[in-house]
């Protein structure tokens, strides 16, 4: 139950990043004003996030990827692709998307210009989103 809540909210949370970052790019190529609407995508995003992370976070520690991890420890779980990747790899770069996310949100509130807000949310979103998409198991995600 939690691994399929997690899994679709995880397309939730890619598609309003995704949705954010290109949002952010457009006002700020077309030096638009930064509304009311972009802070709240910029909330809900990263809101969504962190309902992304307790989840996440439920479902690594009943994982098997977790349970193979402390029975094998660290040093034969680096060795096994699968394992790495689900117990180390991808935890460890979603949590920094994450923090990105939440860097990038309370920063761009201390900018005084629109562009410079726009921006802001460019930077650290677009590196979230590079680490989502570099982090995700794709294997899993079309069974």
């Amino acid at each position: 139950m939690i691994l399929q809540l997690h899994s679709y909210w995880a397309y939730l949370a890619l598609g309003l990043l995704l949705l954010s970052v290109i949002i952010f790019k457009i006002g700020w190529f077309f030096n638009k004003k930064f509304t009311v609407k972009e802070q709240r995508l910029a909330l809900f995003t990263l809101i969504v996030f962190h309902i992304q992370l307790l989840l996440g976070l439920v479902w690594y520690f009943m994982s098997p990827a977790y349970q193979s991890l402390k029975a094998l420890g660290m040093g034969a779980a680096i060795k096994n692709p699968e394992i790495r990747q689900l117990a180390i790899e991808h935890p460890l770069m979603m949590l920094i998307a994450i923090t990105l996310v939440t860097i990038g949100f309370s920063k761009h509130k201390k900018k005084t210009t629109d562009r410079s807000k726009y921006l802001t949310l460019i930077w650290f979103y677009g590196m979230a989103l590079l680490l989502v998409l570099a982090g995700i198991p794709w294997h899993y995600w079309f069974e």
